[in-house]
């Protein structure tokens, strides 16, 4: 046998050995997934109370404005969601197709995020989550992969990557207006005319999310800092992170953003959209 003969012969066996190594890893990735979203789907109560308007009569005006939008009288007060959503992923200036399934739980549990991104040739799949279990560490991740066998983005595991996840689960609250009653923890607090600050009690370590509504009570806005590395010098920092409420929607008797545009640095001139998801379905 030549010398190229066995180099390529090694390489050949590298290439598979890198491959079957892959898929290992990935499978690992996707049983992470699938056994946090079995978790947060057993924060779903089977038969939760219903809305009565006057659970919001102590809260501030804008508070009573927004409830009187967002849940009809005599809903079930679900704060589990599974979402639907296709819509596009920006990356680097360029627009990608991006279809995705999420669960959404209250902030002090979690979500997970399922998505496939792009097309061809550049097509990845992965899933962002976060999990605070009653008892045990808290998870958090962020996986990619290219067609499956390729690591993209493979981070998660630390105090900094928590911080950020709790803040997204918190910002997308709006997803699940029930989280936001005051008999789940939501402290309100009017910041404006057509504003609030909203914290949760249960979820400490980071910073309250800011709201704007419409004169009808609509969310338009919404924004927190957020404890991230993504800035050029990739150092984890408090910076401004939301977006704009494009569409609404009713679902079961919840009134929800369905058409949304996210982005870091928002409300700076630095702020570029790159989370354009149009929800298709939501089941509480």
């Amino acid at each position: 046998m030549t010398i190229l003969k066995i180099v390529l012969l090694a390489l050949f066996v590298l290439l598979l050995a890198g491959a079957a190594l892959g898929l290992l890893v990935h499978s690992r990735d996707q049983a992470q997934m699938r056994a946090v979203w079995a978790a947060l789907e057993t924060a779903r109560e089977a038969d939760p109370q219903r809305y009565d308007p006057a659970m919001v009569a102590d809260l501030p005006e804008i508070a009573q404005r927004y409830f009187a939008r967002a849940i009809e009288p005599g809903t079930a007060l679900h704060r589990v969601v599974r979402l639907e959503m296709e819509g596009s992923f920006i990356m680097n200036g360029n627009a990608m197709p991006m279809t995705a399934r999420q669960i959404l739980t209250p902030p002090v549990r979690g979500f997970v995020w399922q998505a496939e991104v792009g097309t061809g040739l550049i097509r990845f799949a992965g899933s962002e989550g976060y999990h605070a279990p009653a008892s045990g560490p808290v998870e958090s991740w962020t996986k990619f992969w290219l067609h499956g066998l390729i690591p993209l983005a493979r981070i998660g595991g630390t105090e900094d990557h928590a911080h950020a996840a709790a803040t997204r689960v918190m910002l997308e609250s709006v997803w699940a207006p029930a989280s936001l009653l005051p008999q789940f923890g939501a402290e309100w607090t009017q910041t404006g005319p057509d504003s609030a600050e909203v914290r949760f009690a249960d979820v400490l370590g980071i910073e309250p999310m800011q709201i704007t509504f419409d004169a009808a009570g609509n969310p338009t806005e919404v924004q927190a800092l957020r404890w991230t590395d993504a800035n050029p010098q990739r150092e984890y920092r408090l910076q401004p992170f939301g977006g704009r409420m494009l569409e609404m929607g009713r679902h079961d008797g919840f009134l929800l953003p369905i058409r949304v545009e996210l982005g870091n640095r928002y409300g700076t001139p630095d702020y570029v959209p790159f989370f354009l998801p149009t929800i298709t379905r939501a089941e509480f």
